[in-house]
């Protein structure tokens, strides 16, 4: 089944046709780098990076871009009162972000610029834009100028009314139009900024990713994703400036987006306490879980994220990683990755990752009823290869089962106690100690520790 993929812009699935199929080429806008990583900030990581894995899969040559904005004013603030420099907070941040996606399986964008790094990028296309007269300079501002594109507003689909109030404009007496957004911005002293044509300033955050973009893909590129929230303004003002400055009809084919994310079924705030940061969750719970009940809900729809949904990946990952272990199979030993064509067809509609996880329970059940020590391999193989190329499957199944939150690190067994508390009950059933063995049994699960008892010995794993 060809790829289809539902385009924010035409309001309607259709099948992807690449510019060049010898080259695809897609930009996903990523994240603003003055905190941790919040559990919505995941979910386009995590969805376009399936994305850009099946891409990869079916074209030879993928160049997936996923910026960094590391300059904005909520990190000018947090330099500012820490008395730290920008480039000293963005540092820490990026690092401790890429930790946060490695553990949930991202395997990162195949390139990664940093806004600060193209400033000259985005004050050329200014200047462009204002001699097409598409933009002005006032007030030390630079201003794009919304009428001069007849058909702005046409990604969002919102009227002139809609615009200036969705937008939240600043009723500043520099604009022409109440509609007119910020290229270029004045610095103060305490603020960071660049010298420019316009005076020292720093850029608006639209402009970032137009020059970018245009940099690394060139003036027209296949998909431009990113999360729902960003439509309007951002994705608005970024394609007209880009269509305006490079002159073309269109900046990407194809706009995908993925829904809201809600936490414990309410805003994400910190006040109600269910602002989790990805690093706080891996405290709790492996990246894996985190991942599963991010791809659970298809990428397009809302998704609520609780933690109860989590504790449900996570049992639902024991059952494969059960299947796994059983099977013999090391978790490495897949080679090319050849998805089953059931899964594949789920993520050529649209990314039906909820449908190829049912197909991966199919599999997996297939793996337990293998009849012989042949037909595992092969539907170990085949199993593996399809919860890999999800982005499942990343440990062995032992490491898996052994995993122990931070929360319980000081608390409970540890992984050589259970080996001996095994050991000694394996002792106990061979001079036919029956009772003590039962009493050792029940010791571990008290302690959360689940025994597996097979032909070739017991295996444990963490409840």
């Amino acid at each position: 089944m060809p790829l289809k993929i539902y385009n924010t812009l035409s309001r309607k699935k259709e099948f992807f046709e690449p510019l060049d199929p010898d080259h695809i080429r897609i930009y996903v806008c990523g994240p603003t780098v003055y905190q941790y990583a919040h559990i919505g900030n995941a979910r386009p990581v995590v969805a376009f990076g399936v994305l850009s894995q099946l891409l990869k899969y079916s074209y030879k040559n993928v160049t997936y871009v996923r910026n960094i904005t590391d300059v904005d004013d909520k990190i000018n603030k947090k330099a500012f009162d820490t008395r730290q420099t920008i480039r000293s907070i963005t540092d820490k941040t990026i690092k401790s972000f890429h930790q946060d996606m490695k553990a949930l399986g991202d395997t990162g964008p195949d390139i990664e610029p940093r806004a600060t790094d193209h400033i000259q990028n985005m004050i050329d296309m200014i200047k462009i834009l204002i001699e097409k007269k598409h933009a002005y300079a006032s007030s030390g501002h630079v201003l794009f100028h919304v009428p001069s594109m007849k058909d702005y507003g046409h990604l969002s689909k919102r009227n002139r009314k809609e615009l200036i109030a969705g937008a939240r404009v600043e009723v500043a007496p520099y604009k022409v139009d109440p509609a007119d957004f910020v290229l270029w911005k004045p610095s103060t002293e305490k603020t960071p900024g660049w010298d420019s044509p316009w005076g020292r300033g720093r850029p608006g955050w639209h402009i970032e990713c137009s020059a970018m973009s245009a940099h690394y893909l060139g003036k027209e590129f296949d998909i431009h994703a990113g999360g729902q929230d960003l439509i309007f303004p951002h994705h608005e003002n970024e394609l007209a400036q880009s269509r305006c400055s490079n002159g073309t009809n269109f900046l990407s084919r194809y706009w995908m987006h993925n829904g809201h994310v809600m936490v414990e079924g309410k805003k994400m705030s910190k006040s109600l306490g269910n602002y989790y940061t990805v690093n706080e969750l891996l405290k709790e719970f492996p990246g894996e879980a985190l991942r599963l009940t991010l791809l659970k809900t298809q990428y397009r729809q809302p998704l609520n994220f609780t933690k109860t949904a989590v504790r449900r990946a996570k049992r639902e990952l024991d059952g494969f990683y059960s299947a796994i272990r059983k099977s013999g199979l090391p978790y490495h030993s897949v080679g090319n990755l050849k998805p089953d064509p059931m899964v594949l067809e789920a993520l050529n509609d649209d990314l039906n990752v909820p449908k190829a996880i049912s197909e991966l329970h199919r599999l997996a059940n297939l793996l337990n009823r293998s009849k012989n020590e042949n037909e595992a391999k092969v539907n170990g193989k085949n199993f593996l290869a399809s919860g890999k190329f999800l982005g499942l499957f990343g440990s062995s199944a032992g490491s898996w089962f052994e995993w122990k939150s931070d929360i319980k690190s000081n608390q409970g067994l540890s992984n050589e106690e259970i080996d001996r508390i095994i050991a000694e009950r394996r002792d106990a059933r061979k001079q036919k100690h029956f009772e003590r063995s039962d009493k050792l049994r029940l010791i571990l699960e008290k302690e959360g520790i689940i025994l597996e008892d097979n032909l070739t010995g017991t295996t444990w794993r963490r409840r």
